[in-house]
């Protein structure tokens, strides 16, 4: 399934601040950044599941915000892109 999420973490303190670098580090290691703290991914269900908690647990949720949609399929008639920006096709062919 297709997951976007979204976080705003309090910056206002130096506990807030590292709260921000360890969400960003903790979505990028699972998606792909599509702005500043958008990011999208396509994985399964116990892997979101676990992904959900590990952000539960560094959020502060009486000062931050974490959001996910779960986009439907087929994915092609939910999702548009207009712009320069290039997102990574996960079900096409892997060229290393």
């Amino acid at each position: 399934m297709l997951i976007i999420f979204t976080y705003d973490v309090s910056t206002e303190t130096a506990a807030g601040r590292k709260r921000l670098r360890r969400v960003a580090k903790a979505c990028e290691r699972v998606g792909q950044r599509v702005q500043k703290s958008v990011f999208e991914c396509t994985i399964d269900e116990m892997q979101f599941e676990q992904f959900e908690r590990e952000l539960l647990d560094e959020i502060d949720p009486s000062k931050d915000n974490l959001r996910f949609y779960r986009i439907t399929e087929p994915i092609e008639l939910r999702v548009k892109q207009h712009g320069c920006f290039r997102s990574v096709d996960f079900e096409g062919p892997l060229v290393i």
